[in-house]
């Protein structure tokens, strides 16, 4: 069995603004005005949405040759719908995402039932995917530091 340990760092700059880092990689994180943001990036829950897409894509792209697909074009667009009362404590319902639709479109000359198949792969080996649809154990610790 190979497990790796991936990292990443969230720090909250001012009012909504996160800056989220990895290895060497750096992402800001904001809400929408609408939320009480400044609208400077992405909301966290629009970045699950981003990395569930571009972890397919990435599977996609490993996975093409292997289904003898020549992917030309691969895109994958992803809406979810959130009850925003449960993340404002208005109501006893779940924060997160109650439905995430995914649509593929390819531009391939393999035949449908063959992209078919070949979709169904992927997301049965969509790391991200795999997280979202299944019971992951989360655990917490906290630190207090009294900065001067």
């Amino acid at each position: 069995m190979t497990i790796q340990t991936f990292k990443a760092t969230a720090q909250l700059k001012e009012k909504y603004l996160v800056e989220a880092t990895a290895r060497n990689h750096s992402v800001l994180v904001d809400e929408p005005k609408s939320l009480g943001g400044t609208d400077e990036a992405m909301n966290p829950v629009e970045l699950l949405l981003s990395a569930l897409g571009a972890c397919q894509s990435i599977v996609a792209r490993t996975y093409a040759k292997k289904f003898d697909i020549d992917l030309r074009d691969f895109q994958v667009q992803l809406e979810g719908d959130i009850n925003l009362d449960g993340f404002f404590d208005k109501a006893d319902v779940r924060a997160g995402y109650s439905d995430i639709r995914v649509t593929y479109t390819t531009d391939t000359d393999a035949p449908a039932e063959k992209v078919e198949a070949f979709i169904a792969f992927l997301e049965a080996h969509c790391p991200v995917g795999d997280t979202i649809e299944n019971t992951v154990n989360v655990t917490s610790t906290f630190h207090i530091e009294q900065k001067a």
